[in-house]
């Protein structure tokens, strides 16, 4: 999604975006099924797109060392499918829950369940089968934390869904917490021990995201849609003192990790691009873009930049010193 060249925040809706332009050869014939299929509705909604936050779980494997080990890869790998699992069952039973309200939505309303591509009670079906499958491929690890990390993420991801999400700041809350134990999830399956700053850096980073959702979702809806019972009781300029705070302790949390007494100066390079992917994201925001934040890192190209530079100067710290 690239940001327009003005940085001044909108004063209208956003204008939406262009045109894709139409798909040829197998593109064209991918897109049919997808759209045209009851197999291809249930495949969009389990949103393979949103796995991309799945893989957090391999942040920790990769700042331990051990995801170039056999074992390392091998539970790495068990714990990002238990969530894509976990997560697609969760997504297809919240559809399910909220079609109506998502039919109010001018984005959400095409989505499979609430257009109609996809029956509730299907929905439901395999909802309930992903969600029992999610524990049994953790269980693969050999190890019982992560299927217990996969259970406490359902419990989370149902409570928000039947609770939490009426309720204001814990919202922002619950869907950051979520993150957290993707991240968590991906330590206790190689049995790595988790460290204060990765866990202070995951939680400022989730919330900071969540807080730009909810401010993009604000000003591009408006908070009387009914499409979010929460949107109402935030403004603005509050969910934007949100992310300044998250941004600040992140960075400062992070500075400090990179600087504790690791060799080279790879890790201590690696604030640079950090620093530049937060600030990208504060910019988008402000900008109106960032109501799906995984959409950002798959088309915003100077943000995959400093991904990148961030995620290469780590990588050789880790593994080349």
């Amino acid at each position: 999604m690239t940001a327009p060249d003005d940085v001044r925040a909108p004063t209208a809706e956003p204008a939406p975006p262009p045109a894709s332009p139409t798909p040829r050869g197998p593109a064209r014939l991918l897109r049919a099924w997808l759209h045209g299929t009851r197999t291809g509705a249930l495949v969009r909604a389990v949103r393979p797109r949103q796995w991309l936050k799945n893989g957090l779980v391999l942040a920790a494997p990769t700042a331990a060392g051990v995801l170039d080990t056999a074992e390392g890869a091998r539970g790495a790998l068990i714990a990002f499918v238990a969530f894509c699992l976990a997560a697609g069952g969760a997504y297809l039973l919240n559809d399910a829950a909220d079609a109506e309200a998502d039919r109010l939505h001018p984005r959400k309303r095409r989505r499979p369940i609430a257009s109609g591509a996809l029956s509730v009670r299907a929905a439901r079906i395999a909802g309930v089968t992903l969600v029992l499958a999610a524990p049994a491929v953790a269980a693969l690890t050999g190890r019982w934390e992560l299927p217990a990390v996969v259970a406490g993420y359902l419990a989370l991801t149902f409570g928000y869904t039947a609770w939490l999400k009426h309720r204001p700041v814990v919202d922002l809350v619950a869907v950051a917490g979520c993150h957290v134990l993707r991240a968590y999830a991906g330590a206790v399956a190689v049995g790595v021990p988790v460290t204060s700053w990765f866990l202070v850096v995951i939680s400022l980073g989730s919330l900071q995201l969540i807080a730009g959702k909810r401010e993009a979702e604000l000003r591009a809806h408006g908070a009387d849609t009914g499409t979010r019972a929460t949107l109402g009781a935030y403004s603005r300029a509050y969910l934007a003192q949100v992310r300044t705070m998250c941004s600040g302790a992140m960075i400062v949390t992070y500075c400090l990790w990179a600087l504790d007494d690791h060799p080279g100066p790879f890790y201590g390079l690696s604030i640079v691009p950090f620093v530049l992917v937060v600030l990208r994201h504060n910019l988008l925001v402000d900008r109106g873009i960032g109501e799906e934040p995984e959409e950002l890192a798959l088309r915003d190209r100077p943000l995959q930049v400093f991904i990148g530079m961030q995620l290469a100067l780590l990588v050789v710290g880790i593994y080349a010193t």
